[in-house]
C-alpha cells in the first residue's frame, strides 16, 4: 500500500520514571510496555537523542516474543514520522541479535532496534525489551543510553503517522510516508557471513558421515530458522537434529536461557546412555550459547579458552588473532591461554558494548562472557551460532570428542574450576544490602585469612577503556586470593523483577591429577567463604541459589 501522503501526528505525552536502559537495553514486563505511550516514549527518546546524526537507515527486528509484531508496526510508523528514509525489517519480525548486527554492518545502516528481552521468559505474562544498536552494529555505549534516558525524563510528545499495517511476511519493499520499508530474509545475510568464516565443507563431512550426531535446541526461540538453514540444510545434519526450532511467542512456555537448569531437556538427551556426540542450545534472541559433549558440560569460560587455544584451526583466524577479551566475572582460563600464546588479554565490565571499542581498534578478535556469550569481530554482538560452528569446526579438524579436547586443554593450561550461583528475584532493598555489606569490608580484607585462603586484594571493579579513555565504575566486587582463587559479587542488570545477586567462584588447579573433581565439591571452601563474607542467608532469607551454572 502506498502511503506517501501519510499525515504526521504529534501526540502529547508525559514521562515515565523507569526508562533507564540496563546492561542490554530497556527490559520490562510486557504489560508495562503495553501501557499507553510507554513504548512510544522510549522510541521517541531514542530518535530524539540521535536527531543530530540525521539517521537515514534503520534495521529492525526481534526474537518473535509476545508483542513483537505490534511493537514493530508502531516503530515503523514512528520512524516514518521522524524522517527515516529506509527501514530493513526481518521477515515476520524475526531478526536475531547477531543477525541484526550483521545487517547493520553489511549495508552500512545508521542504527538498529532489537526487540527482545534476551533469555527472559516470554508470553503475555513475560518480559519484553528494546535495545538500540549504533552504526558499528554493536550495543549503544553508555553515553548514548544515558542520553536516551535523559530525554525520556523530559519528553512531552512523540511523532507517528497514521497508516495501515505493513505486511511483515512478504519479502520486498513498500512505502510508508516518505520511507521505504524493506522486508528482508531473516537468515540469508547472517548465514552467508558465517560460511565465510568457517570450513563448511569440513563440517559437512563430519555431520553427514552418519557416525557423528548432534542435537541443537533452539528453545522455541529465534535461532530455530537459522539452525535449520545452516546445520540441517547447508551442513548436512539429519532432519530432527534441531529441536524446538519454531519461534513461539511464549517460547513454548519455557525459559529461553541456555544453561543446565533451563535447557534441561537437552541436558537429559546429552547425558543419556545413547546421547549425541555434540549438543548446543541458544537463547531467546540468539546471542548466547551452551556447549555440551556426550555426558559433558563445557563452561562458557572454558569454551572461550578452548576457542582461543584452537583458533588457528578456523579459516578466518588461521593467520592469528589480535587478542582476546573477557568480562571481569568470567574465569581467568582465557588469560592462561593468552599468556602462553603471547596474546593480549583484556578484562572489561559485563556487557558486550564494552568489547566494541577493542574490536573496532583492532585490539581484540575473540570475546566472551561467563553468561553463555562468545563472539568475535565479524559483528559487534555475541553470536550463539558462530560459537556452535566454531566448536564443530574444531571437532571436525581434531577428530576428538568434546570431553577429550577440554581435558587435554586443562592438562596444558590448568583447570579453572568455576561456577556462578544466582539468587533470582531478591527484594531489591535486601539485594543492595548484601552489596553494601561487602563493600564496607573491602578495605579490611587484604591480608585476612579464611582457613587456608588469604585475601590478596579486594576492590569494586572500575574500568578505563584503553581506546577512548571512558570510565565505568561500580562494576562488581572482586575478592582475589593469593592462590589465584577468586570470589566475584555483582547485581545483574538483565532481570525485570526484584534483583538477581550473582556470586562467581573460581579456583585454579594446575595439577592434572586433581582436575577430575566435581565442580561444586572443588569450590566448597570458596562457597563457605562467600556465605561468610556476604551474609547472604541472614540478609536475604535465601538458603540456596535459584540457579547454579
Amino acid at each position: 500500500m502506498n502511503t506517501d501522503t501519510a499525515v504526521v501526528r504529534v501526540v502529547p505525552t508525559t514521562p515515565f520514571n523507569d526508562q533507564r536502559p540496563g546492561t542490554s537495553g530497556l527490559r520490562k514486563a510486557v504489560s508495562r510496555f503495553q501501557q499507553k505511550n510507554y513504548l512510544e516514549n522510549f522510541i521517541q527518546s531514542i530518535f530524539d537523542s540521535q536527531s543530530s546524526r540525521l539517521p537515514h537507515t534503520l534495521v529492525l527486528g526481534g526474537d518473535g516474543r509476545y508483542y513483537n509484531r505490534e511493537a514493530i508496526q508502531i516503530i515503523l510508523r514512528m520512524a516514518a514520522a521522524n524522517g527515516f528514509r529506509h527501514v530493513k525489517v526481518g521477515r515476520g519480525g524475526i531478526l536475531s541479535t547477531p543477525a541484526t548486527s550483521c545487517v547493520i554492518r553489511k549495508y552500512k545502516a545508521d542504527c538498529g532496534i532489537i526487540l527482545s528481552a534476551s533469555h527472559n521468559p516470554g508470553g503475555p505474562q513475560g518480559d519484553f525489551g528494546v535495545k538500540f544498536n549504533i552504526d558499528n552494529g554493536g550495543p549503544a555505549p553508555e553515553k548514548v543510553t544515558e542520553a536516551i534516558f535523559e530525554r525520556s525524563c523530559t519528553i512531552e510528545s512523540y511523532k507517528i503517522v497514521e497508516a495501515a499495517p505493513i505486511d511483515l511476511d512478504c519479502l520486498g519493499q513498500s512505502q510508508l510516508g516518505n520511507m521505504v520499508v524493506e522486508i528482508i530474509d531473516s537468515v540469508a545475510d547472517h548465514a552467508s557471513l558465517l560460511e565465510s568464516l568457517f570450513d563448511f565443507d569440513q563440517i559437512n563431512t563430519l555431520l553427514s558421515s552418519g557416525g557423528f550426531r548432534i542435537c541443537f535446541d533452539a528453545l522455541a526461540a529465534v535461532t530455530g530458522p537459522y539452525a535449520h538453514a545452516i546445520l540441517e540444510k547447508r551442513l548436512g545434519a539429519p532432519a530432527g537434529s534441531v529441536r524446538q526450532g519454531t519461534p513461539l511467542e511464549d517460547f513454548g512456555g519455557g525459559h529461553p536461557d541456555p544453561n543446565l537448569v533451563y535447557a534441561h531437556e537437552l541436558v537429559k538427551i546429552m547425558y543419556g546412555d545413547n546421547g549425541p556426540d555434540f549438543g548446543a542450545a541458544s537463547d531467546g534472541d540468539g546471542d548466547r550459547n551452551m556447549i555440551l559433549g556426550h555426558g559433558f558440560f563445557v563452561t562458557p569460560s572454558d569454551s572461550l579458552a578452548v576457542m582461543t587455544a584452537n583458533h588457528r584451526l578456523i579459516p578466518a583466524y588461521r593467520q592469528g588473532i589480535a587478542g582476546v577479551a573477557r568480562s571481569m566475572p568470567t574465569s581467568l582460563a582465557a588469560d592462561m591461554v593468552a599468556r602462553k600464546l603471547g596474546l593480549d588479554c583484556y578484562e572489561t565490565p559485563t556487557g558486550w558494548k564494552f568489547f566494541g571499542n577493542l574490536m573496532d581498534a583492532g585490539m581484540a578478535t575473540l570475546c566472551g562472557e561467563e553468561s553463555f556469550g562468545t563472539g568475535a569481530n565479524h559483528i559487534r554482538e555475541k553470536d550463539g551460532l558462530w560459537s556452535v560452528l566454531f566448536w564443530l569446526n574444531i571437532l571436525a579438524a581434531r577428530k576428538q570428542p568434546v570431553e577429550k579436547i577440554v581435558r587435554e586443554h586443562w592438562h596444558s593450561y590448568g583447570r579453572n574450576y568455576y561456577s556462578r550461583h544466582d539468587y533470582e528475584d531478591v527484594e531489591a532493598e535486601r539485594a543492595h544490602a548484601v552489596i553494601a555489606s561487602v563493600k564496607s569490608r573491602l578495605p579490611d580484607l587484604p591480608g585476612m585469612k579464611f582457613g587456608k585462603n588469604e585475601v590478596a586484594s579486594a576492590d569494586d571493579f572500575s574500568y578505563t577503556d584503553p581506546v577512548d579513555g571512558s570510565t565505568a565504575g561500580n562494576q562488581g566486587i572482586r575478592i582475589c586470593f593469593t592462590d589465584a582463587a577468586r570470589i566475584v559479587l555483582r547485581l545483574s542488570g538483565t532481570g525485570t523483577h526484584g534483583a538477581t545477586i550473582r556470586i562467581y567462584l573460581e579456583h585454579f588447579e594446575q595439577d592434572s591429577s586433581k582436575q577430575d573433581r566435581d565442580t561444586q565439591d572443588a569450590l566448597a571452601h570458596l562457597i563457605d567463604i562467600a556465605h561468610n563474607l556476604t551474609n547472604i542467608v541472614p540478609l536475604t532469607g535465601r538458603t540456596k541459589p535459584t540457579v547454579i551454572t
